[in-house]
């Protein structure tokens, strides 16, 4: 599981191979191969790359310096790969050993490091064949987008859709031999085209209108504005039955028609939050073009209101996809149109695009995305595009860009659970560490967290930290109190009150202690580890007046 801590101990007896990697690297070691390395392991279901070991046994600990800034290598790998990446650092004898682990590919989609996938084939490191991805790409069934259209040709596409695709492709990759290819060529070496014929994946990103009504006629995307919920016709609708690159720009320009601006202050700057994210948006929709079950009748809707966004599109979440794993699984329906838009940046972690909303749903102090509505057959997210409250994005500005930069999805959502006081996921649980690390959150028990002082004090709440700390050190008192008053004239040894408070270490539980004789609560007798604690008869009496 991503985020468990190993051991060295753990990692000297590892078996090298698909699932460890050990490098010397004494003094640095090239990003590009350290991708590379991800990206097989990652195709491998999984695993860690590890710095500063021997790989010969026995394993040694010999400390490496490379990637002196792992927060910043670990994100680069996450934007290379698409898939999770964490890390972890031990100091061994005041040598330096760090370990990326990185996250097994989606089901039914390899990973690539600009256009390669890799895997190791026991400690070599390979490109993988054309028979093993297909494997891959059987995992999930027949990709609808990646059949041939058997009537179809190169006639019924639209050029201009497929040169915007173009464009987008050399930006992402900076190869500028792409743009001498012929659109047959660039068509092919893309895969929407085959030696076979013309894929649906085609059609749906490039189809001219007549060709998507003959072929594929519930390929269409419809907007539509309501100024309230209230049923009837709507007060703007637009049809798009074109291929999306011809159509993805004005989709969200239609949006931004009516794109409220909210202000906030803090302190003489005005800070400007739109109702509608732009990448938020996008990336919805983007979802759903990637996702919907196109053998399915009915279209894509995008539904505006005055402060929320709809998005609808036939077909429920993807095999092994649900609410609960969502952030953390990908599984593209159509993973012949995830790749093509992958080529071109257009989507993000395996086409997926999820963690990039709620990751802007909680840095805008918006409510999270609210998936009601979705069924077996249908999938409905909503946008809400309010804010919150105004002192979380001050908050939020107080963490900073840096370290902004630095968190994912889950620390995100750590962070905006305890804002809120809502529980946190036990998957979100291993966070809490880094975020410590980081001076966001503070531990006040063993198994209690909040936010840190200086994050409330940003909000203008430093009164709820205070609180919520307060809370907690007056409920462990009540307890400690509760237990001495129970034994009564026979005292209470130590050894007790540690079972009572088993998260606190020694010193808190006798800090607690001392504060209740203070209070004259209960009184000691003894100064050895034999001595007990006995409750005050007259405090008793007086809580019972």
């Amino acid at each position: 599981m991503l985020g468990q801590t190993i051991t060295i101990e753990e990692l000297l007896n590892a078996k090298e191979g698909e699932h460890y990697q050990f490098k010397e690297a004494k003094q640095r070691f090239d990003s590009n191969e350290a991708a590379r390395c991800c990206c097989a392991l990652a195709n491998c279901g999984g695993g860690k790359l590890v710095f500063g070991v021997s790989d010969k046994r026995p394993r040694s600990v010999v400390g490496s310096a490379a990637f002196d800034q792992p927060e910043r290598t670990r994100k680069g790998l996450i934007d290379k790969l698409k898939v999770a990446v964490d890390f972890q650092l031990f100091n061994s004898d005041g040598k330096r050993v760090l370990v990326f682990e990185v996250a097994s590919r989606p089901l039914g989609l390899p990973v690539q490091v600009d256009g390669v996938a890799w895997r190791y084939e026991g400690d070599a490191l390979i490109p993988m064949t054309e028979e093993f991805r297909r494997k891959i790409y059987d995992e999930t069934g027949v990709d609808f987008s990646g059949t041939i259209c058997t009537s179809a040709t190169l006639s019924d596409l639209d050029v201009s859709a497929v040169e915007t695709f173009r464009e987008k492709w050399i930006e992402k990759s900076g190869n500028k031999r792409l743009s001498g290819l012929s659109v047959e060529q660039l068509l092919h070496d893309c895969g929407a085209i085959t030696d076979e014929g013309v894929a649906y994946a085609a059609l749906i990103l490039f189809g001219k209108k007549e060709s998507l009504g003959k072929y594929l006629p519930q390929s269409e995307i419809v907007f539509e504005y309501r100024s309230s919920n209230a049923s009837g016709p709507a007060n703007q609708r637009e049809e798009f039955r074109v291929g999306f690159f011809a159509c993805h720009n004005r989709l969200w320009e239609l949006v931004n028609l009516r794109n409220d601006i909210q202000h906030y202050q803090e302190g003489f700057f005005i800070f400007d939050i739109p109702t509608f994210n732009e990448r938020a948006v996008r990336e919805a929709i983007l979802n759903a073009v990637s996702h919907r079950n196109y053998q399915f009748a009915g279209s894509v809707f995008i539904r505006q209101y005055s402060d929320k966004l709809v998005v609808e599109s036939p077909g429920g979440f993807p095999n092994g996809i649900s609410l609960e794993n969502i952030l953390d699984r990908q599984t593209p329906r159509n993973r012949r149109i995830a790749e093509i838009l992958a080529l071109c940046g257009l989507v993000e972690r395996s086409g997926q695009g999820m963690n990039i909303i709620y990751e802007t749903s909680i840095k805008e102090a918006k409510q999270l995305p609210d998936f009601t509505g979705t069924d077996d057959n249908f999938v409905s997210l909503t946008l809400n595009g309010l804010v919150l409250d105004k002192k979380m994005l001050s908050l939020i500005n107080r963490i900073g860009n840096d370290r902004l930069d630095n968190m994912s999805t889950a620390d995100f959502l750590v962070v905006n659970a305890l804002y809120y006081e809502q529980p946190i996921n036990k998957s979100l649980r291993p966070r809490l560490k880094r975020l410590t690390e980081m001076g966001i959150v503070e531990r006040i028990g063993r198994n209690k967290y909040v936010l840190s002082r200086s994050m409330y004090s940003a909000a203008g709440k430093i009164g709820v930290h205070t609180r919520i700390v307060g809370l907690d050190r007056e409920t462990n008192k009540a307890l400690l109190l509760k237990h001495i008053r129970e034994n009564g004239d026979e005292g209470t040894p130590f050894r007790e009150l540690q079972q009572v408070l088993p998260s606190h270490s020694r010193g808190q539980i006798q800090v607690l202690l001392r504060e209740l004789c203070k209070e004259e609560r209960i009184y000691k007798c003894g100064e050895t580890k034999a001595s007990r604690w006995f409750p005050r008869p007259s405090a008793i009496e007086e809580e019972k007046d």
